[in-house]
């Protein structure tokens, strides 16, 4: 497999710059190993574990599976009880974890109680604005979010073709970037705009390994990029899910007028679950990209990630480099 080195294969140690996205109820220790033994960075999505000590145990349960670095994911977004943070940060820091990525709100509070423990952050966002905001916090590295991405792409509505660019005119620490990323030609235009690697979570959802129903993968596969809905917009809580009889209900709903208690059992995420569970793909709302028009089969890890990196370093090396002359 080629090489392509980067600043932040270089801060975070890992040798192929792709990071594995933190998905609720994918990011699990199957997953996660089999991206870092592939030799990307896989991350365990901690708000899927129930309890922080649920969390050490997928932790200890990726620790048998792979003996590469990997990280974990923690979201931080408002809600009237919220999840007990502090315990999640001590099983990341008691587990030997050494990269956060963290997503949502600002993480001040995570950058302070983690980087004392030699944890790396990444902080996942969709703006230059608030990229900015999180290097001054002290993060070590950003993942920006362009509006093709699947979850919350945040009210801005920036492309990645804009934003990537944008970024890299604006900031000085290490950035990957997220949203629409899934083959070599993605690899090789992040790159070629200022970033440092991507992020990718519907691509890997579509994998052999990825520990949900093999009706989903295939639904991905023959989706389009046409196929998902933008849910929340009237609330300003934008969130890109896939396309079916309950999304676009919600859609409907809420453009109706309709307030957030009178679709929430619609949206409930235990119904988002139930869908990986069962492969059933209209029992409930869950998240996919635009990238799913790009994804047309379901690889091992491994080979993905091979054929992203190899395909990344032709197109550098023979198609581009082929076009220039002096």
């Amino acid at each position: 497999m080629s090489r392509i080195s980067t600043r932040f294969t270089e801060t975070f140690g890992v040798e192929h710059p792709i990071v594995q996205g933190g998905m609720q109820w994918v990011g699990r220790a199957e997953l996660v190993a089999a991206v870092a033994n592939a030799g990307a960075l896989g991350m365990i999505t901690a708000l899927t574990q129930p309890t922080p000590e649920d969390l050490a145990k997928e932790i200890a349960r990726t620790r048998e599976m792979t003996d590469k670095r990997f990280g974990v994911n923690l979201t931080i977004l408002p809600a009237i009880t919220p999840p007990p943070y502090a315990e999640y940060r001590q099983a990341i820091i008691e587990g030997g974890v050494t990269i956060v990525e963290t997503a949502g709100n600002l993480p001040a509070e995570h950058v302070e109680a983690l980087k004392p423990a030699g944890v790396k952050i990444i902080h996942k966002c969709t703006s230059v604005r608030h990229a900015l905001k999180a290097q001054s916090l002290g993060v070590d590295a950003v993942s920006i979010d362009g509006f093709e991405c699947a979850g919350h792409p945040g009210e801005d509505d920036i492309t990645g073709l804009v934003l990537i660019p944008r970024t890299a005119d604006q900031l000085s620490i290490p950035f990957v970037a997220s949203g629409g990323f899934g083959d070599a030609r993605g690899l090789a235009a992040a790159l070629a705009l200022g970033a440092d690697g991507i992020n990718m979570g519907s691509r890997f959802m579509a994998t052999v390994e990825a520990p949900i129903h093999d009706d989903v993968k295939q639904g991905i596969v023959n989706a389009s990029e046409l196929d998902t809905e933008l849910i929340f917009r009237p609330l300003r809580n934008t969130t890109r899910v896939a396309s079916n009889t309950v999304s676009r209900e919600v859609v409907e709903r809420l453009a109706e007028g309709a307030a957030f208690e009178d679709v929430r059992h619609l949206v409930a995420g235990q119904r988002g679950k139930g869908v990986y569970e069962s492969g059933d793909l209209d029992a409930g709302i869950w998240s996919v990209g635009q990238v799913q028009g790009l994804i047309n089969d379901i690889p091992t890890v491994h080979d993905l990630v091979e054929r992203i990196v190899d395909g990344a370093a032709d197109i550098i090396e023979s198609r581009l480099a082929g076009l220039v002359s002096r």
